[in-house]
């Protein structure tokens, strides 16, 4: 039997810190969209963690819906994957009570971070949070040097991704309506920064 289960190491290190933010801001109950799941791990993790909570995973590649399919196999408040391309005019969910992304803002061409925040205002309720983790440049510059070099990395990978300043990020937002609540520092030079409808 094939095992479609994907591995990001750095899923390992950041679910715990990233958890400590979630159970600060997502609400009791609802429905929580997470774009670009990736592997599927964090989904998986957050909705043991969350069992209140319905957990709706998407992403693009269908690689990854297959990873995120077998991860979340057996978790009865886990949707099966969505295909959803963030850059799109229309996404295949109406409503949402909260929204996580973790680390695709970097991985991705501008396009999907502007999707993301039109799309975000158009699906969550008033006052329900955006949430986005990575690293983010701030003031013009990087916040560490290991940021930097990785900066460089994604760059020479793909030309449309870079780590991005956080300030353009939150004027996207503020263009959609939706309000910087609140930045974390995390560890490994991360940030998680909370938006609100």
């Amino acid at each position: 039997m094939i095992d479609y289960r994907r591995a990001a190491p750095a899923t390992q290190r950041n679910r715990d810190p990233i958890f400590g933010v979630l159970r600060r801001i997502l609400p009791p109950t609802g429905l929580v969209l997470e774009i670009a799941s990736g592997t599927g791990e964090h989904v998986a993790y957050f909705a043991a963690a969350f069992p209140r909570l319905r957990w709706q995973p998407s992403d693009a590649d269908p690689r990854a819906r297959a990873s995120i399919a077998a991860w979340a196999a057996g978790a009865k408040n886990v949707l099966a994957p969505l295909l959803l391309d963030a850059s799109a005019e229309t996404w295949p969910v109406e409503q949402a009570d909260a929204l996580i992304c973790i680390n695709m803002v970097h991985i991705s061409p501008w396009a999907a971070t502007a999707g993301l925040m039109r799309g975000a205002a158009a699906i969550l309720r008033q006052g329900s949070p955006l949430y986005l983790y990575g690293p983010y440049r701030r003031e013009g510059g990087h916040t560490a040097p290991s940021n930097a070099a990785f900066d460089a990395d994604l760059r020479a990978r793909n030309p449309a991704w870079a780590v991005r300043d956080l300030e353009a990020v939150a004027e996207e937002a503020a263009r959609n309506g939706l309000v910087l609540n609140d930045v974390v520092e995390m560890p490994a030079n991360n940030l998680s920064v909370i938006f609100r409808r």
